[in-house]
């Protein structure tokens, strides 16, 4: 195209006029509560290392010994010669994690959601996606090339009512289990209930509940205490609460042995470093016995809420799940300060328009916090927002910090 570097130069003039353009920062310290951008040190709330175990002194040992062990990289797909004994051990600790018989390694949670909903629905299928699903589950419906509805976000009734209508064609029902720019639940009861009902497969991506929900972090299952034959597809990711990199499937032999064979983003990668294998097979023993973090985090979500109800703004809690979802097909803007009925460590502070998020960012950097702006296309036109989460390495003076930023900002 003659006209391309014209064509692209608009476009991205468009994306600065409407407070889209998206920029990067070089982060010069390892992840964590603080972070040193430009030799400035912040005071860091946008993390996903929930349970602060990115930079835990056992988990580094444990992948620089599987660089001595291992070498640096697998240097070959899965299926050709890339599947080292690291990886296995941690699929078998996963599965028994999971209480699930199998699990398989993805090298990112993007790649797992591709691979496992285009492996197991074909095109005569029907995919019913809540439709505030991470985008890895939007891209892989699309992928599969099944039939493709969205249902209003946690809307049981427009959903029950799809697979009523829609006949006893082949069906799944794919959600997050943690809703990642809202921090709420899904109704993982209700929905494995109408899956069992209306003959449907279930997928669940619990992405941001594993490490931290559950007795022992075994994440949205666990909390609800759901086993393999409610939720036959759990999908979790390595690099949020287990703080290394990576994913995984678990579910029965069969579904595993199906992945292995049909999973594009499976077969035809290479596969992750057994490094990384080492250091969250030590992760995961962290999850589960230093249950201390959970505890804590729980705590943390608990105060800050108290005290953004002492700034007022909890009185503007957002409507119910089913009506936020509504609001957010219609395209409507929401005004004001709000904040979401969540107790994950993700508490979002819908502000509205993306001028204003980025303002807001802004703000609390000159005040030495860091927590990004998150607008459209990530989240719905007229919900941008401020992304706030926790980790288990903050403290009560974080947050106290924190809340008094806020206080000046807003």
């Amino acid at each position: 195209m003659r006209d391309l570097a014209a064509n692209l130069a608009r476009q991205l003039d468009r994306q600065k006029a409407l407070n889209l353009y998206r920029t990067r920062r070089v982060l010069e310290s390892p992840a964590g509560v603080t972070a040193v951008i430009d030799g400035q040190r912040y005071l860091s709330f946008c993390s996903n290392d929930y349970l602060g175990l990115a930079n835990h002194p056992e988990v580094i040992q444990a992948m620089q010994q599987g660089a001595a062990d291992y070498g640096v990289g697998s240097g070959a797909a899965h299926l050709v010669s890339g599947h080292s004994r690291a990886h296995h051990a941690l699929e078998e600790e996963l599965a028994a994690f999971t209480q699930r018989p199998r699990a398989l390694l993805f090298s990112t949670g993007y790649m797992a959601n591709m691979g496992t909903v285009s492996a197991l629905a074909q095109r005569s299928d029907t995919l019913y996606a809540d439709r505030l699903n991470h985008a890895s589950l939007v891209d892989a419906a699309l992928l599969s090339q099944a039939r493709l509805r969205r249902y209003p976000h946690a809307d049981l009734a427009t959903l029950e009512k799809w697979l009523g209508d829609d006949g006893a064609e082949p069906k799944w029902i794919i959600s997050d289990g943690v809703f990642s720019m809202d921090g709420d639940l899904a109704p993982l009861p209700q929905l494995a209930t109408l899956a069992s009902q209306y003959n449907a497969g279930l997928i669940i991506d619990d992405a941001h509940g594993f490490g931290v929900l559950g007795k022992h972090g075994g994440g949205i299952a666990e909390h609800f205490a759901m086993d393999a034959t409610q939720v036959p597809v759990l999908i979790g990711t390595l690099g949020k609460a287990f703080g290394t990199f990576g994913a995984f499937v678990a579910g029965s032999e069969d579904l595993i042995e199906t992945l292995i064979q049909h999973a594009r983003s499976y077969i035809y990668t290479t596969a992750l470093p057994p490094a990384i294998a080492q250091a969250t097979r030590v992760s995961l023993r962290l999850v589960q016995t230093e249950s201390w973090r959970r505890t804590h985090l729980i705590h943390l979500v608990a105060r800050f809420r108290t005290g953004m109800e002492q700034l007022g703004f909890l009185s503007m809690l957002m409507p119910s799940p089913a009506a936020q979802g509504r609001a957010s097909v219609a395209g409507e803007r929401s005004e004001g300060f709000r904040m979401p009925e969540a107790t994950t460590p993700i508490q979002p502070l819908r502000v509205g328009d993306a001028a204003r998020a980025l303002a807001l960012s802004q703000a609390l950097l000159a005040h030495g916090i860091l927590i990004s702006a998150i607008r459209p296309p990530t989240v719905p036109q007229g919900s941008a927002r401020l992304r706030i989460t926790f980790s288990a390495n903050h403290s009560d003076a974080h947050i106290d910090t924190l809340l008094d930023a806020l206080s000046e900002v807003l």
